[in-house]
């Protein structure tokens, strides 16, 4: 089968890295029968600059008409001041929307070598491996009515929003229920029931789902508070965590210093299945940002990314023993001593962003 990826590198360290991640398809192109089409677009700041919005027309269309979609990152303070419409981050929630990418995948695994580049002791993370299922087209970022008022007296007054209705909790809680029957079957759902009424409609929304369908796994309960004290001090205990988009976009964050760099953090972003075709949207991104400080340097890590890939492998194009060779190789470099800066220990290999791609690729061919 041929498949499609169409590359948005976006902003900042977006093109770097993304850059790896096209040299390590090329491997797979060349060496494990990988049949696949690329193309490539404009997101975010690049966007504005060349058409003066973050996404064009033309650019969702095309991420429409794609198998998946591949970015890098986007934003910078050259963007600083615009209104929100208008600044790069917009093209990237307007993607996520346009093409309904409801459910965010967020693996946190520590990699054995990275063990003691965490912020924890080793005894606590060395073996982690959790996932995040977020929400993410809903909830505060989507929510209306929203925006900046100056009121009667004078004062100015910022509005958002978080609503939730039960079908988009069922769809994502879904999601959770499904990957963890295929991993420990253990499913944590986290919000804020005690003080907010869309949290207490989310956990009593995911209990009777649960106690419908999905009986087989266990679910706990637990407020977002208490899982974000939890993440550092036994992170190990949770499996898969079930949260809504903002407590899930700052839990994940949280877990993602676990590891040891967001720049090995990897995520996938997933629609409903078409019923008929059984085409599903997807976007597949590392979670960190543009990092515009060290932007055009060569030296952004770009396993993120390449994970990215490797989950975009998994998901899109039915590749599992694909993603698990990639997944392999990038420990395996790893485990060699070869590290960016941002992972860097004494006593290894200090490489910049190609040299990393590099060296991967030089492990693929031992793996292969």
């Amino acid at each position: 089968m041929t498949f499609s990826l169409l590359l948005l590198p976006g902003d900042g360290i977006g093109p770097e890295v993304v850059a790896e991640a096209k040299k390590v398809l090329a491997w797979f192109q060349a060496n494990r029968g990988l049949d696949v089409t690329t193309s490539e677009d404009l997101l975010g700041g690049a966007s504005i600059d060349a058409h003066g919005v973050p996404l064009t027309d033309a650019a969702l269309a095309r991420a429409r008409a794609a198998d998946a979609v591949l970015m890098g990152a986007v934003g910078g303070p050259k963007w600083v001041g615009q209104s929100y419409d208008k600044r790069p981050e917009a093209g990237l929630l307007g993607l996520r929307k346009e093409l309904e990418l409801f459910a965010n995948l967020r693996p946190a695994i520590c990699f054995p070598a990275l063990a003691d580049a965490s912020s924890l002791k080793r005894q606590f993370v060395e073996g982690l491996d959790l996932l995040f299922v977020r929400e993410l087209t809903g909830g505060v970022y989507f929510g209306t009515p929203r925006g900046i008022e100056t009121l009667a007296n004078g004062e100015r007054r910022g509005v958002n929003t978080q609503v939730y209705t039960t079908s988009e909790i069922h769809r994502v809680a879904r999601v959770a229920f499904e990957l963890a029957a295929k991993r420990r079957g253990k499913v944590t759902s986290a919000e804020k029931s005690n003080v907010m009424e869309s949290g207490l409609l989310w956990k009593e929304e995911v209990s009777a789902l649960h106690a419908a369908e999905y009986a087989a796994i266990q679910l706990d309960h637990m407020l977002a508070d208490n899982c974000a004290m939890q993440l550092v001090k036994n992170p190990k205990q949770f499996d898969v965590i079930l949260t809504d988009n903002l407590f899930g976009d700052l839990l994940s964050d949280e877990a993602a210093m676990l590891t040891g760099s967001l720049g090995m953090l990897p995520s996938a972003s997933l629609g409903a299945k078409d019923p008929a075709t059984g085409k599903q949207a997807a976007l597949y991104e590392p979670i960190h940002g543009s990092a515009p400080d060290i932007a055009g340097q060569g030296l952004a890590n770009p396993c993120a990314t390449i994970l990215s890939l490797a989950m975009c492998l998994r998901f899109s194009f039915n590749r599992g023993d694909d993603a698990d060779l990639l997944e392999r190789a990038v420990s395996a470099t790893l485990d060699a001593g070869i590290r960016t800066g941002d992972v860097f220990a004494e006593g290894c290999t200090r490489v910049g962003t190609a040299g990393m791609g590099d060296a991967i690729i030089a492990t693929l061919d031992k793996l292969k």
